[in-house]
């Protein structure tokens, strides 16, 4: 009954939308000390809410009393089309360029649940989608979505890594599923491509150094040797995801709310600098984007400016902002100034 249960669950999955559906057991011990060590490393830069949150990430039965498996999904979000961003003007990482994709998974976790207790009746159940301290990266290698990677991202044989996951929790006693070996073999192309080092360490990313970190997650002044590196991107990075061989055979997303919104596509720069921070709200509504808030989106693209090409126009819009009433804007606009002028003068780029 279980067995027929579970292969329905993951029909309905594929059905629903889900690029793959996998069941497993609610054991996270080995990953919750491979965590610990990362803690120990002070690799997780200040989120600090990893280390408080640590034991609830240990133990699934915290989230949900009597927990007995947890079904772990997938959404594909490769979106094939290169060439939005102005001819390389700026980046933002594929996965935010349509809608917050925790919208989009939550529903599609909904309609699951709905769809099994269609068909089999009430049961306990929480759904997550980087909504509480979960170990997803490892729930999703043991469910056998794929194989955590040396650039720490799950990869699937058929999606690559362009993928986002999420989590039902349920008291439902599920078989489980076999995880998949991992065919990173001897490749280090991730680790050769991330532009700051921040993967100098096979399957360990140094928070620290990330550019998806210092770009979403971090909330200060992003370190002045770190700033060339980060090149044209605004909002997260994906070289490492651009390097890897398994993503060369990467599939066409149908889900019509992972492709770029019109707000981003065929965008100038400029034009993002000079959004007011109403326009701001406006245009990312609904986006993972607008999670940063306005004065970091003008700390990142500042920084881009800064990394541009000599142009007196970019100069001039960088200017117009050096009294921003945000002292985190004002220094980076100031060292977006002084890296242009320094190109224009042929000194060239210091750090």
């Amino acid at each position: 009954m279980n067995d027929d249960l579970a292969a329905n669950i993951k029909n309905w999955g594929k059905e629903i939308g889900f690029a793959q559906v996998g069941i497993t057991d609610i054991d996270v011990n080995e990953a919750a000390k491979r965590l610990n060590k990362w803690l120990q490393l002070k690799y997780h830069g200040d989120m600090d809410y990893v280390q408080k949150h640590e034991l609830q990430r240990g133990d699934p039965a915290i989230l949900l009393a009597k927990v007995k498996s947890i079904i772990s999904c997938a959404l594909n979000y490769f979106n094939s089309d290169e060439n939005i961003n102005c001819d390389g003007e700026w980046y933002i990482a594929r996965y935010a360029l349509g809608r917050d994709y925790h919208k989009v998974m939550r529903n599609y976790l909904e309609q699951l649940v709905h769809k099994m207790m269609s068909v089999i009746g009430n049961f306990n159940y929480r759904i997550f989608v980087d909504s509480a301290p979960v170990l997803e990266k490892p729930l999703a290698v043991k469910a056998g979505l794929g194989w955590q990677g040396k650039n720490s991202l799950i990869i699937n044989r058929d999606y690559g890594s362009w993928i986002v996951i999420g989590e039902i929790f349920t008291d439902l006693e599920l078989p489980i599923d076999k995880p998949h070996n991992s065919f990173c073999g001897n490749c280090a192309a991730c680790i050769a491509a991330c532009p700051t080092k921040a993967l100098s360490s096979e399957y360990t990313l140094n928070a620290n150094l990330c550019i998806s970190y210092l770009t979403i997650e971090y909330k200060g002044s992003i370190p002045i040797e770190l700033r060339p590196l980060i090149g044209n991107r605004i909002y997260g990075c994906d070289a490492c995801q651009l390097a890897c061989p398994m993503n060369k055979c990467a599939k066409q997303t149908i889900e019509s709310n992972f492709l770029p919104r019109k707000e981003f596509k065929y965008t100038k720069l400029i034009e993002f600098f000079n959004w007011s921070e109403e326009e701001f709200l406006a245009k990312t509504a609904g986006s993972a984007i607008r999670r940063i808030g306005y004065e970091r989106w003008l700390r990142n693209v500042a920084i881009v400016l800064g990394n541009s090409d000599y142009d007196p126009e970019i100069v001039g819009v960088l200017r117009a902002k050096q009294n921003h009433k945000s002292l985190l804007v004002r220094e980076h606009v100031n060292w977006g100034i002084e890296q242009l002028s320094k190109a224009h003068s042929g000194y060239g780029r210091g750090h």
